[in-house]
């Protein structure tokens, strides 16, 4: 590898970059990386915001793989290009002096990096009903263009919890003619919202929803009413609060700024970063659901992608200018050049 890999000041490796998170975002940023001809050490919690699922989808010639047999595959990409993978968190990270970052793993163990790349992505707040954290990614779902197509023709609740619920029961419609959507402790559709909804064939259910009902095979069967009532569902869509992970952006002071609804209520939060990932502290870059909320697997990867094509040329100007330096420093000063005879 041309990169810097070596001793740090406290005798751990330095490395080119350090990649936190090993999700899609961050193994393709140290894949690029990795070809590149960069030394590069990804640590990986093995939290994938997507765990629970049975499947990821939308991405193009892996649609229906597992999202832990998609990170497997990553992690020896990554791997056959040089590239370190480890388990671990990662728990601070900050800038040291004469450039570059001293990274602190759980175990108390610190490496160095030239350059982060932050993938972390994003904890999900779920609304508090019994039963349904259990349930998530399975028949308790989000998004509707990760799970719709599985989720098709079922009976669909929708779980009112904010301003967005009218938008996502008139979109899962496209999936299902049997949707609901229970009030819970949300607002109040408007009138408009409400013949919106009738003229789709969408039901609402007024009252809190106070659990789930499950049938033998472990599959969501109904939704529970405070009076008693149960209500056929078979898949029931929520609207959690996303929520960055605060350790590595807190201890680097990455800005996070508040995600808002149409109504410009808050869901959740993010880290602010140009089109490519660059942040506001200079050498740090973040990729994936940290920085876009809403990005799927695709997405997250190609974000990574981006992020590690700016990352490998900040750095190439880096070593561009060390040369130049070097270079004057080795050679005598040039004599004046005589003019040349006419």
């Amino acid at each position: 590898m041309t990169g810097s890999a070596k001793q740090g000041a406290e005798g751990g490796r330095r490395y080119d970059v350090v990649v936190v998170g090993g999700g899609a975002a961050g193994l393709a940023g140290a894949l690029t990386l990795g070809r590149a001809r960069r030394d590069v050490l990804v640590v990986d919690a093995g939290r994938p915001r997507n765990a629970p699922a049975a499947a990821s989808h939308n991405y193009l010639t892996r649609d229906g793989v597992p999202p832990g047999e998609l990170l497997a595959a990553g992690r020896a990409e990554v791997a056959g290009y040089g590239g370190e993978v480890v388990e671990g968190e990662v728990i601070a990270a900050e800038a040291v002096a004469g450039g570059g970052f001293r990274v602190v793993l759980g175990g108390g163990a610190a490496v160095e990096a030239r350059r982060l790349l932050v993938t972390t992505g994003l904890v999900d707040e779920l609304p508090d009903v019994p039963g349904l954290a259990g349930r998530w990614g399975r028949d308790v779902l989000h998004c509707p263009y990760c799970h719709g197509y599985e989720a098709r023709d079922q009976a669909i609740g929708v779980l009112c919890t904010g301003p967005m619920a009218v938008r996502q029961a008139l979109l899962w419609r496209q999936w299902s003619a049997d949707v609901r959507l229970f009030l819970h402790d949300g607002p109040e559709p408007t009138d408009e919202q409400y013949e919106q909804l009738a003229a789709r064939g969408i039901a609402v259910v007024d009252g809190e929803v106070t659990g789930l009902t499950v049938a033998g095979d472990d599959r969501l069967a109904g939704v529970e009413l405070a009076g008693g009532t149960v209500l056929p569902c078979e898949a029931l869509v929520v609207a959690p609060r996303f929520d960055v992970r605060a350790k590595v952006v807190d201890s680097l002071g990455l800005e996070v700024a508040g995600m808002a609804a149409g109504d410009g209520t808050v869901v959740g939060s993010y880290v602010v970063a140009e089109p490519g990932g660059a942040t506001g502290v200079p050498g740090v870059w973040v990729a994936g659901n940290v920085a876009d909320p809403m990005a799927k697997v695709s997405g997250a990867a190609a974000a990574g992608v981006r992020a590690a094509v700016e990352i490998n040329f900040d750095l190439v100007e880096e070593e561009t200018r060390r040369a130049v330096r070097e270079r004057e420093a080795a050679c005598e000063p040039r004599a004046a050049r005589e003019p040349r005879a006419a």
